[in-house]
């Protein structure tokens, strides 16, 4: 019989309502062109509508941004997804100090790869993303 933990596939994305913050704060900036008469006002409400645009479609398109299962780790992004099997791939949890506070990224080394994920990418802790990452590859 096989064993069930082989089958266990793990995936962490962004937060929808997050995602969705993005996508409305989007049309309210493009919105709020409309109603400024300030030229460089406007310059700068498009610039902020095309950036929390491309934020609220970035976390939409790339979902789940990462998953784990016994074959190996997955990556998606806006063009697509890469895939890496554990015996190419080496995930490790980072910390470093950003604005005099502690911050934790998940790292995905893959050959000529790196892919550095945090909090907002994976909608999870991720030194939880870690620890269950390395439960399945054990």
């Amino acid at each position: 019989m096989d064993n069930p933990d082989l089958r266990e596939t793990r995936s962490w994305a962004p937060d929808p309502p997050l995602v969705g913050v993005a996508w409305v704060a989007a049309v309210a900036a493009l919105a709020a062109v409309f109603l400024i008469g300030d030229a460089p006002g406007r310059v700068l409400l498009v610039v902020l509508a095309g950036g929390l645009g491309l934020a609220g479609l970035f976390g939409t398109v790339a979902r789940p941004r990462l998953v784990a299962d016994h074959h190996g780790v997955t990556v998606r992004g806006l063009t697509g997804r890469r895939h890496w099997p554990w015996s190419e791939v080496n995930v490790r949890l980072v910390r470093t100090r950003r604005f005099g506070r502690e911050v934790s990224t998940v790292e995905v080394d893959a050959e000529e790869d790196l892919v550095v994920l945090g909090r907002l990418d994976l909608g999870a802790d991720p030194e939880d993303v870690v620890e269950a990452i390395r439960a399945l590859r054990t």
